[in-house]
């Protein structure tokens, strides 16, 4: 008799794990879905940084951005990204396409001038097709330097591959 009520009980307190084991995976569940993230929200591109970029060495300045691909884009789309020219004119237009061996790309523009400090700067990034027909994606951003340009010599400070100082200073 008592072999079988002990099996018994066993069998109840089983059966009452199983529901609260049970009841904790749904709860479990109903939370982790709750605050998932819906890949679909996510932006194509995410910036990993970017502002500007001064060789005093050399006597450049200039802008500077790296991004990371976050959703599926076909191999061959384009990445352009269009900096503001400082100095005023036509802004800078860099561009690279998408290859499945790389998710992150960097930008840089070429030597610029006349930047200002504390002064937003305007940075268009898109998108496109490969046929360059189609904008996919777009998104914009405002850096600014805590800088002038007059940290930024006229000349360089070294010349060559030996960092040889500049016999014209």
């Amino acid at each position: 008799m008592g072999t079988i009520l002990g099996r018994y009980v066993l069998r109840e307190v089983i059966a009452a794990w199983l529901v609260v084991a049970g009841v904790l995976l749904l709860i479990l569940l109903s939370f982790g879905w709750a605050t998932r993230h819906d890949p679909s929200e996510k932006p194509y591109l995410d910036v990993l940084g970017g502002g500007f970029i001064y060789n005093y060495r050399e006597g450049e300045e200039f802008y500077g951005l790296t991004t990371k691909i976050q959703k599926p884009l076909a191999e061959g789309s384009i990445v352009e990204v269009e900096f503001e020219n400082p100095a005023g004119g036509k802004p800078f237009i860099v561009s690279e396409r998408v290859t499945a061996r790389t998710d992150r790309y960097t930008f840089q523009s070429p030597d610029i001038h006349g930047v200002v400090a504390n002064k937003p700067y305007h940075v268009e990034i898109r998108i496109y097709d490969r046929e360059r027909t189609k904008l996919i994606w777009s998104t914009s951003r405002n850096y600014k330097s805590d800088l002038d340009e007059s940290v930024v010599p006229k000349k360089p400070l070294v010349i060559g591959p030996g960092n040889t100082p500049n016999p014209d200073l």
